[in-house]
């Protein structure tokens, strides 16, 4: 559930505060971010894919379908941690969320908001050209 507007400043208020107040703190919190965590993620489910690789051969080898079968879901779970891992990492060239990125995210969502709106009104063009 999204923050409402007033939530949202109310967050920004609380962020610049603690800037202000303890900026050792502050970045301290932050830490090494999402970056750090999302790239340990992904070598995370490398190292589970090799896995599901072993038990699909171990299986074959020992003629045992359900070990196959144990490393094949081994193998697709794990590749679809590290493409949402991977996704959602930040670029090498961005910064983690910093105290006025809550704005940029609802300029943002308003880009997004007038996408659907054009849309929108290419639909219903659509519908009263075929209406007519």
């Amino acid at each position: 559930m999204p923050l409402s507007e007033h939530e949202q400043r109310m967050l920004e208020q609380m962020e610049r505060a603690l800037y202000a107040e303890d900026p050792k703190f502050a970045t301290a919190l932050e830490g090494s971010g999402l970056r750090t965590y999302t790239r340990r993620r992904v070598y995370q489910a490398f190292a589970g894919f090799l896995v599901g690789i072993a038990l699909l051969m171990a299986g074959m080898v020992s003629k045992q379908i359900w070990v196959s079968v144990v490393g094949f879901l081994v193998m697709l779970g794990c590749a679809v941690l590290a493409v949402t891992g991977w996704r959602k990492a930040p670029k090498p060239g961005e910064q983690p969320a910093a105290p006025g990125a809550p704005a940029a995210r609802r300029h943002q969502g308003r880009q997004r908001r007038s996408m659907m709106d054009r849309i929108e009104q290419r639909w219903q063009r659509r519908r009263d050209e075929q209406g007519q």
